[in-house]
């Protein structure tokens, strides 16, 4: 069960309690192989792997071979893996000709791919989409290309561009890549539970499974699915004080990395998602999102969590 990489949620702070609650393996959020090219300082921020548990994949984007070949020797002594996402669905990175766009272009594509294994010491991987739309389904043909370019394993996320991260996604789809290739295969794509990760393995016949938006608020989804997938049972529902210390840590650890006020601002996403469904929350994140003091925000949480197991 591996983390998957999500621009602006899987920073330092996010992969290390996901690595502690038993990611197989996790990544950095997007990194742009222009702004490595240019040596852009915020990006090599998005690179600060400094005490984590190895190993980490880096994901690298862009669409120039030069710039990609590039950033991969840069990354050559810093990474343990090289991701290249070819899936991000997102405006500002398609119109750039980057992530899914290149869904359109599988030439391009493979020579990205080329360039970046000829100029990677490590093994590389690509995560990609079933197609740009529904009248363009490739990834059968993209994981071919993909394998005979020299990419060591694949992920696949079973929705087209167009979908975005709305319907469902179509495991069918992986499966057959799965039977087109003979390098490892990751499935993504709603997975949020013991079941669904089970259904995943079963339906698809993958080699590991990519978890991304199951595991807002529930870090604790890889030791659950490793715990069921091996015993046939399942743990006990995650306690309020569970989630109060896990919390508090996620803080802290952001608090470590970032200014105060980027930490705190940053923050309010994950506190939302960690609190969704219990008693009284919204009012509890309408209070949150107006606070810019730690003090006042450990307190303020403090006293939430304190009603809750009153």
């Amino acid at each position: 069960m591996f983390l998957a990489p999500m621009a602006g949620i899987t920073d330092k702070a996010y992969r290390k309690i996901c690595q502690e609650e038993g990611a197989g393996l996790v990544c950095t959020e997007m990194i742009s192989s222009r702004a490595i090219f240019h040596d852009d300082n915020k990006t090599k921020l998005l690179m600060d792997t400094e005490g984590e548990k190895r190993p980490i994949a880096f994901q690298l984007f862009g669409s120039e071979e030069d710039s990609m070949a590039f950033a991969t020797r840069y990354l050559n002594d810093k990474a343990d893996i090289i991701d290249i996402n070819m899936g991000c669905p997102a405006p500002k990175v398609v119109k750039n000709g980057d992530g899914s766009k290149l869904l359109l272009d599988l030439p391009k594509a493979e020579k990205i791919l080329k360039a970046v294994v000829a100029n990677s010491q490590k093994p590389v991987t690509v995560k990609f989409r079933k197609g740009w739309d529904n009248n363009s389904i490739v990834a059968v043909e993209f994981a071919q290309m993909a394998e005979s370019a020299g990419v060591s394993a694949i992920t696949v996320h079973g929705r087209t561009r167009s979908e975005f991260y709305s319907g469902k996604a179509d495991w069918e789809i992986i499966k057959k890549v799965k039977e087109a290739v003979n390098i490892p295969v990751i499935g993504n794509g709603d997975v949020v539970d013991e079941e669904t990760a089970y259904q995943m393995f079963d339906t698809t016949g993958v080699d590991a499974i990519m978890i991304g938006r199951g595991t807002f608020g529930n870090p604790w989804i890889f030791k659950k699915i490793s715990h069921f997938l091996e015993t046939g049972k399942k743990l006990p529902e995650i306690s309020i004080t569970q989630k109060f210390e896990t919390l508090k840590k996620h803080i802290s650890l952001e608090l470590e990395e970032k200014p105060e006020i980027v930490a705190i601002r940053e923050l309010r996403k994950p506190i939302s998602w960690y609190t969704k469904g219990l008693k009284n929350s919204s009012e509890f994140r309408d209070k949150i999102n107006q606070i810019d003091n730690v003090s006042e925000l450990l307190e303020e949480i403090e006293i939430y969590f304190k009603s809750l197991l009153s």
